[in-house]
């Protein structure tokens, strides 16, 4: 499927795939380990065959997409969803903040943000011990109250043992009051990883467009794929020992000793 590059800048890149469809879905690059470059990118394929255009937006660098180049992003895609009937999105971490920050511009009507932040800006989020790229975060030209669309409907996921991502799911939620908290417990950062570990991301995709799009489902298929996930019975063991619950914690040290012995048995 052809890439139309529909803003192509030093610091931000937006490409579009499928774009003759009716309805468009957005996702956004989270922060990655080495930046300093665009990445190659294909289409969605779960929503392009389900009749979405695709638009996949990215930074060059890890700098929350605020820069020089967000106001002419935020005008380009003001012009491009004029020609969509519906706009969802799904983001994770830093991508979940820069689905918040351009929803106001995509008229955002449906989100999935897992782990997402409120801002960087250092000083606003307790416990928020950014990294270095909150120096030179612009905290009024990333500020969500100002460019986000309060009534954008969906889902907030985090896990609820990680402080800073209750934090900011808090702050998110304020601004954005019908976005519902959905905690996925040990479910690491972003909080979809036993959710990936059991399978992939296509089962969150497609509470977009088959509905409803409801917390209680995705809590669903967190209980669901936990029981098979390693990474959940060891983040679990770990956190009953520290809240002081030894009994819990030998419990998931069993059933974690249960899992391997069924992958050696290959069961």
């Amino acid at each position: 499927m052809q890439e139309a590059r529909v803003f192509d800048g030093d610091k931000l890149r937006a490409s579009l795939f499928n774009a003759g469809a009716e309805r468009l879905f957005v996702t956004f690059r989270q922060r990655v380990a080495v930046a300093g470059g665009f990445e190659a990118r294909g289409p969605v394929k779960n929503m392009t065959q389900h009749g979405y255009a695709h638009l996949h937006i990215q930074p060059r660098n890890n700098d929350w997409y605020v820069n020089s180049e967000t106001q002419a992003l935020s005008r380009s895609l003001k012009d491009l969803t004029k020609g969509y009937k519906d706009v969802s999105a799904m983001g994770f971490s830093m991508g979940g903040y820069g689905a918040l920050r351009f929803s106001s511009a995509l008229r955002l009507n449906r989100l999935i943000a897992v782990s997402p932040q409120y801002t960087i800006a250092q000083g606003v989020v307790p416990h928020d011990r950014r990294r270095k790229e909150a120096a030179a975060f612009d905290d009024a030209l990333g500020d969500l109250v100002r460019f986000g669309r309060h009534g954008v409907r969906g889902m907030v996921l985090f896990d609820p043992f990680r402080k800073m991502d209750l934090n900011h799911a808090l702050y998110i939620q304020a601004v954005f009051p019908n976005l519902q908290l959905c905690r996925l417990s040990c479910g690491g950062h972003p909080a979809s990883q036993v959710i990936r570990e059991g399978g992939s991301f296509w089962d969150l995709q497609s509470m977009l467009h088959t509905g409803p799009l409801t917390a209680a489902r995705v809590l669903d298929l967190h209980r669901e794929r936990r029981r098979r996930s390693q990474t959940y019975w060891q983040r679990l063991a770990r956190v009953a020992r520290q809240r002081g619950r030894p009994q819990l914690g030998a419990a998931a040290d069993a059933r974690l000793e249960g899992l391997a012995g069924e992958q050696e048995n290959g069961q």
